[in-house]
């Protein structure tokens, strides 16, 4: 594969050009797995939590303008994988791309997961498309010898994703489902607080939902127990210059705006404003 060109953005580096689709397939009702091939440099330079903006193909009347964000799913070898929800135009023209077909992407993009050397168990929450962007933070808490703790939420069985990779990498993986009421914040209340009462967390990440994050935040600053959530916006640049993503956080005691493509989308968690 040819090199990709490569951007330079405020010291870092960031790689733009097309990637060949290698497997594009349906997981579920909604959602789908994406793979691009990728030289190994653009997969190395990967970090958990990081985002590529992609331009999804102009096709029929999907005709989206701008780039859209996505999480990083995996980034291994030479294989590029994204995790998706088709629910808009620029989803339903990437959903067409046929395999063999091309994708513009640009990345990897923005700030991710930070891992403390001294954390021995860490406690994942996340449902839908959040689990997309918690999946390479398994992968390097295994590389790093820490427990893992993964608590997966969807709207039915058939929905739940990603349980097999989290168990690969050692995670205990629990389960909660809309249908029968088990991810209610009723139900993961006591759950949550039972593992922190007893030791057993040492930092909780989260991403995609927001009473997951007011349920992690008031749980974390009962027991304090620290953690990061990745924040999802709309973006139409990527790189900071638009400002389209700006959200209010809390630091120093103030309230300021922050760009979540540039200074996050991953954000100490007692920051977030859910």
């Amino acid at each position: 594969m040819t090199a990709l060109p490569v951007l330079a953005t405020a010291g870092a580096r960031v790689f733009t050009g097309p990637l060949r689709v290698a497997e594009h397939e349906a997981v579920n009702a909604d959602y789908r797995l994406m793979r691009l091939e990728a030289p190994p440099t653009l997969t190395a330079a990967c970090a958990p939590g990081q985002f590529f903006h992609l331009l999804c193909p102009a096709e029929g009347r999907h005709a989206p303008l701008l780039r859209r964000p996505m999480s990083i799913y995996g980034a291994e070898g030479d294989r590029l994988s994204f995790l998706y929800k088709v629910q808009g135009k620029g989803t339903a023209a990437l959903a067409t791309l046929p395999v063999g077909g091309s994708l513009e992407v640009m990345g990897p993009l923005g700030q991710g997961f930070r891992l403390d050397p001294g954390w021995r168990n860490l406690l994942l929450v996340a449902r839908g498309v959040g689990l997309a962007t918690l999946a390479p933070l398994a992968a390097a808490a295994k590389a790093k010898g820490m427990g893992l703790t993964a608590i997966c939420s969807a709207r039915a069985p058939e929905f739940l994703m990603s349980l097999e990779l989290f168990a690969s990498h050692g995670a205990e993986v629990v389960t909660v489902l809309d249908s029968d009421g088990t991810s209610a914040v009723e139900h993961l209340d006591p759950m949550i607080e039972a593992r922190m009462a007893a030791g057993a967390v040492d930092a909780v990440f989260t991403c995609g939902s927001a009473r997951l994050l007011r349920l992690l935040q008031a749980l974390g600053d009962k027991h304090g127990v620290p953690g990061q959530v990745a924040l999802e916006q709309q973006m139409a640049c990527g790189l900071g210059m638009c400002h389209c993503c700006v959200r209010p956080f809390r630091r120093d005691g103030a309230t300021v705006p922050l760009r979540v493509c540039r200074e996050g989308p991953v954000f100490d968690i007692r920051e977030a404003v859910a």
